[in-house]
């Protein structure tokens, strides 16, 4: 299987299957200097890790990160441990696979999943949860997020929230950042997030599962990232987005709004500012014009569907062609759109800073 890798300068490729041994990343292309721990990645890691609420899949993985390279510490660097430049290697242990949950679909295909397509094109799959297709992947995702963050310049910040459940959406003149960590839903909207506890109960009760937006926001990013036609920054967002597991749809700042609007309402009118540039008094674009980041705050969003492990049957086929009607036995995320907050974050940061460090390849230390 190809196409393991993303980036440019900033590269991050992952490896491992869902009931593996272990799954993990290698990052190339990090800067020399930068202090990093352990502790640094598993404190992204733990807002990720699956078997926190109710509201989420009930496998229970500590998600413990081992940096196996790329990182030094003695008493030159007064025993802080600093990157070297090298590749970073970080493993993430599986400890609680049940496979044997899967042995009924070995030879069949679950409706909305990927079973059929890799088969159809590799011949073979795992089917002990999805092998390379889950959302387990994802914890590697958020493992390079973590050294990513790290290359950014100071004052980047990126925090993403789940802003939509089903046809739920928050009411943005409740949106508080704070309440974000203190919910299970990563929602801003306190009023919001104790409603999604009795919504949520009901699917997960009925055995079903249901959508989510997830919001990610960057801000402090400086002018300047980003380059016109095949080196968009917000055409490698919205390809970063698009490859998380279940997601269908993404938009920049006003995105698929923007149609319904005038020029004269869609345009970011601008005044004089400070030497830092002008003062936009709008941010439909997202923060992103011509494929350059403007100083302004990033704005993605992207779309979860429900997840199809589902306790409904669902007419599906076997291997042999015979027609079959499944069920999804497992331990399974009743809104997928949770956990993926997190995710957002990482592949923000992933993004950001590979362009920032093309972005310095090409015109020099201007940012």
């Amino acid at each position: 299987m190809s196409h393991n890798t993303f980036g440019h300068l900033f590269r991050v490729t992952t490896f491992g299957e869902s009931h593996g041994v272990a799954l993990g990343c290698v990052v190339d292309g990090c800067p020399p200097g930068l202090a990093l721990s352990a502790e640094d990645i598993q404190a992204e890691l733990d807002r990720r890790k699956p078997g926190q609420s109710r509201f989420t899949t009930q496998r229970r993985e500590p998600d413990s990160v081992r940096i196996l390279s790329g990182v030094f510490a003695d008493d030159r660097t007064g025993g802080v441990q600093l990157t070297t430049g090298t590749p970073i290697a970080l493993e993430i242990e599986n400890t609680d696979q049940r496979s044997k949950d899967y042995s009924e679909i070995r030879d069949s295909y679950r409706p909305g999943h990927a079973d059929y397509a890799y088969e159809a094109k590799y011949g073979i799959r795992d089917y002990r949860g999805g092998g390379r297709s889950s959302a387990r992947e994802t914890a590697a995702r958020v493992a390079a997020g973590a050294v990513a963050r790290k290359v950014l310049p100071e004052g980047v910040i990126i925090r993403a929230a789940l802003v939509q459940m089903g046809p739920h959406a928050v009411d943005r003149s409740r949106w508080d950042w704070e309440a974000v960590n203190a919910n299970p839903f990563f929602c801003p909207d306190p009023e919001s997030a104790t409603f999604y506890e009795t919504y949520l109960d009901e699917i997960r009760k009925s055995g079903s599962s249901v959508g989510a937006v997830i919001e990610v926001v960057a801000e402090g990013v400086p002018p300047g990232l980003g380059a016109p036609i095949y080196g968009k920054l917000d055409a490698d967002l919205a390809a970063a987005m698009m490859s998380i597991n279940a997601v269908k749809g993404v938009e920049i700042g006003d995105g698929f709004a923007s149609a319904a609007l005038r020029g004269e309402e869609n345009a970011d009118e601008m005044r004089s500012g400070n030497a830092e540039g002008p003062t936009f008094l709008a941010n439909h674009a997202g923060g992103v014009l011509g494929g350059i980041s403007t100083g302004q705050p990033i704005v993605c969003r992207f779309a979860v569907k429900p997840t199809s492990s589902i306790l409904t049957p669902r007419m599906s086929v076997t291997r042999d062609n015979r027609d079959v009607d499944l069920v999804t036995k497992g331990r399974h995320d009743p809104c997928v759109g949770i956990r993926a907050v997190p995710v957002a974050e990482a592949m923000m940061a992933c993004v950001l800073a590979d362009h920032y460090l093309r972005h310095r390849g090409q015109v020099g230390a201007r940012v």
